[in-house]
């Protein structure tokens, strides 16, 4: 192992002991490792770090602030225990974040998704069960897709239909109850799961086949093909370009308030509940995620022309 993993090593445990859980940052971080010891590098340089930086092409320049940003934590770190290492400084990289125009995935589209899943191979049977089941709960909740890979087996109430949430974004923690169908559909899951790896080796609901949490890599591998397959993204696209597992939380939120409008209830007064569904930490965190659809606009405006003195 290299001086420069040893001192990384060293970094994050650091970091860790004092409460950070830092799961992306020492991902990214190793790999900033890897990048240096490849080019021969045996100490942190601005123009290494900017390099690795600026790395991946199909991202927005605040991608790049946020990855040199976890460089330079590092980097002060080794700065204290050898001064060779340079600690870059700030405001060489734009942490200006253009909104990417969220994908409102059709139902049809949706369908067509899950329905390849349940055709993906496998040795057991489990895996096809699993994507299946999984973006089907991704699109009928809304969660994030780290809530939905973290939930444990004692997380999901199959009698009640709840969904626990425990210590997600902001460390906030939330229940969910799902729909009956919903509940079903778990349900199903699990008596397969049971059936199909009797002995996994971890406590989460959905299981890899080799009785292993997913982890969110493959996930979003295996949702990048599927999207390929049912022709969301062209062959040639890279796993980053075109409609994201993650739009599908923003057709949930849309799709809650075209409900609402057509049921006519106060949409205002009901927006903080999407909030809390949600797990936001502040109400207008929400107002990011309603994109304004021709059919969303009609509803609204429809209902501001009914409150208007004529």
């Amino acid at each position: 192992m290299s001086e420069l993993a040893l001192l990384l090593e060293e970094y994050l445990a650091t970091r860790r002991a004092l409460g950070n859980r830092l799961v992306l940052p020492g991902r990214l971080l190793k790999r900033f490792v890897d990048f240096a010891v490849q080019d021969e590098i045996p100490f942190i340089t601005t123009e290494c770090a900017l390099q690795w930086a600026t790395e991946p092409r199909d991202v927005q320049p605040a991608q790049w602030a946020n990855r040199l940003s976890m460089v330079r934590g590092f980097a002060r770190y080794a700065h204290g225990v050898d001064p060779r290492h340079e600690v870059p400084p700030q405001g060489l990289l734009s942490r200006q974040y253009r909104r990417r125009a969220p994908y409102l995935y059709r139902d049809t589209e949706v369908a067509a998704l899950i329905a390849a899943a349940r055709a993906l191979s496998g040795t057991t049977g489990l895996r096809p069960l699993t994507y299946t089941t999984m973006l089907g709960l991704l699109s009928v909740t809304g969660m994030r897709v780290s809530e939905v890979l973290n939930l444990d087996r004692d997380d999901v109430d199959l009698t009640g239909g709840v969904l626990s949430v425990r210590d997600s974004k902001f460390g906030k923690s939330r229940y969910l109850p799902v729909h009956a169908s919903t509940t079903q559909a778990l349900q199903r899951y699990a008596r397969h799961r049971g059936r199909l790896c009797p002995h996994p080796l971890v406590p989460a609901f959905f299981l890899a086949e080799r009785g292993t949490r997913i982890t969110e890599w493959a996930l979003r591998r295996t949702f990048a093909k599927l999207s390929k397959q049912v022709g969301l993204r062209t062959p040639s696209k890279s796993h980053g370009i075109g409609p994201r597992l993650h739009d599908l939380r923003h057709r949930f939120a849309v799709n809650t308030l075209l409900r609402w409008y057509r049921d006519e209830v106060d949409v205002e007064r009901r927006i903080p509940r999407l909030a809390t569904w949600l797990g936001h930490a502040h109400v207008s965190d929400t107002f990011w995620y309603l994109t304004a659809t021709p059919e969303l606009l009609h509803l609204a405006a429809r209902r501001l022309d009914r409150r208007l003195p004529s």
